[in-house]
């Protein structure tokens, strides 16, 4: 037994999952129906902020309750260190912790996995056991090691190599049902349990599973359309609408899979009488760009496509319904999720204003550059030196010259609250949209009469508040960061398929 008060979690995180593809958030969509089932007993919120557009940084986020700058785990630096975990909250509380996903980045290599008592990474042809179970020890000790990290690297490396050569071909199959599978298996085993899950098929590449490929996109060859981000985004590969549309069907097809398996799991829970007695949360980490503002993905960008999550609470003390105006920060999950388990948190201590089950959720004390603070939202994009790289390799094999002072070496960074956004980047001019009328953000409002007052104030207070070092680069020095990088993190970076 615990020694806290608290209920059971399942913390559900649905990766690269833009919010108007699921029918929670469009009723004309079909891909999730029972996941609209389960928001009709949770608080569904439209406003919800995801610190960063990316899986890492937004992650170590979740776990740590801190914002990308405060916890350091970037893409120069892809590791999450010094930081007490959630996971380690929870299980030093008395909870059983688990943690299963197929993402490459929640692995015991990036310390992400710190705190769970049982963690499965099914990455594909990675082999599991190499990463997490009995000898999640032994891996960490090899990553300790200089001499031993290396042949943790290579065996990394191998894995990835065929995991990529698979996925292009179409032959990467789906891991969503063992991580169900997994799930069902733990929750079963423990009296009062802390599950986290991150359900990877809506992540590109887009192979979907025969049935749903035949309903949502017919006769859509996966391995035929574009299926990497950085040929159409350097413009060596261009998209007509034909082909964006079997795109949406291919990733609509993912979502309807998810679906079908989250109810899998949450039938279960329903069935074995462990439903009432469990807070969930459902979101997703990021979304996905689907040629808005010219990008494919989720990289060089944090218009809304990304960084406007959909996000779900089940708790007797959130109230069912539809919430279009409380900015909800994903940092606050931290928060929201100690608070369900009744424990106070051995790193970032709980703090009730930030918990999505207190009364007073979201009443900070005082503003930020002339805007309440529970108003406001905020997102990180650490320069995307790793994904340049890629980007730099497909325009030079095109004959094609990026240009240097464009988004692309940018950093940037984001206020947002319920009706308005300031984008401030390093190399191209800012951006700001009345986000309420213009929701697909294509009318700058800078230098105009109606720009948004303030935000741009309450993002550099923020900025100067976690005590980001990156304006002071904005004459783009930070495009050199991959060039200072050290052999040993290029080397790590590239085994997890973020450099050629």
């Amino acid at each position: 037994m615990t020694d806290t008060d608290g209920s059971n979690v399942l913390f559900v995180v649905l990766d690269t999952v833009r919010k108007d593809r699921l029918s929670v958030y469009d009723p004309d969509m079909e891909t999730t129906p029972r996941l609209a089932e389960f928001a009709e007993e949770a608080a569904v919120f439209e406003q919800a902020v995801a610190p960063a557009p990316w899986t890492l940084p937004v992650h170590a986020s979740l776990f740590t309750g801190k914002y990308p700058s405060e916890h350091g785990a970037t893409q120069e630096d892809p590791y999450l260190e010094g930081a007490t975990t959630l996971a380690e909250s929870l299980s030093a509380a008395g909870y059983d912790t688990a943690c299963y996903s197929s993402n490459a980045w929640i692995t015991s290599y990036t310390n992400l996995t710190a705190g769970f008592d049982d963690h499965d990474n099914f990455f594909q042809i990675m082999p599991s056991e190499l990463l997490s179970g009995p000898l999640a020890t032994l891996w960490k000790t090899m990553n300790d090691n200089d001499t031993l990290r290396g042949v943790a690297d290579r065996l990394v490396q191998v894995g990835n190599k065929i995991h990529e050569h698979l996925a292009e071909g179409g032959g990467g199959d789906t891991k969503t049902p063992q991580v169900i599978d997994k799930t069902i298996d733990f929750v079963d085993e423990s009296d009062d349990f802390f599950a986290f899950i991150n359900l990877m098929d809506a992540h590109l590449p887009y192979h979907p599973p025969e049935e749903y490929a035949e309903e949502f996109a017919p006769g859509v060859d996966s391995t035929e359309v574009c299926q990497n981000s950085k040929e159409y985004n350097c413009g060596a590969r261009d998209i007509d609408e034909e082909e964006w549309a079997d795109i949406k069907g291919l990733y609509d097809a993912e979502l309807a899979h998810i679906d079908d398996q989250l109810d899998r799991l949450f039938s279960h829970l329903k069935e074995t009488g462990q439903w009432e007695e469990t807070t969930v949360v459902v979101c997703a980490d990021h979304g996905e760009l689907f040629g808005e503002h010219g990008l494919y993905g989720h990289e060089f960008g944090i218009y809304d496509p990304l960084v406007n999550v959909p996000l779900m609470v089940k708790h007797p003390d959130v109230e069912p319904g539809r919430d279009d105006e409380t900015v909800v920060e994903l940092v606050d999950l931290y928060h929201t999720i100690l608070d369900a388990a009744g424990a106070e948190g051995r790193g970032e201590r709980l703090e009730s204003v930030r918990s999505l089950l207190s009364a007073d959720y979201r009443e900070f004390a005082g503003d930020v550059g002339g805007v309440p603070r529970g108003d406001v939202g905020f997102v990180e994009y650490h320069q995307p030196v790793v994904e340049l790289r890629q980007l730099e390799g497909k325009a030079q094999s095109a004959g094609i010259e990026l240009d240097e002072q464009s988004r692309f070496y940018s950093r940037m960074g984001a206020a947002r609250t319920a009706d308005e956004k300031y984008i401030h980047c390093t190399r191209i001019p800012d951006e700001a949209y009345d986000v309420a009328d213009d929701p697909g953000e294509t009318e700058n409002l800078v230098g105009t009469d109606a720009e948004p007052a303030h935000l741009e104030d309450a993002l550099w207070a923020f900025i100067e508040d976690v005590d980001a070092d990156w304006p002071d680069e904005a004459d783009g020095a930070d495009g050199e960061v991959l060039d200072e990088m050290d052999d040993d993190t290029k080397d790590r970076l590239q085994d997890l398929g973020y450099i050629d």
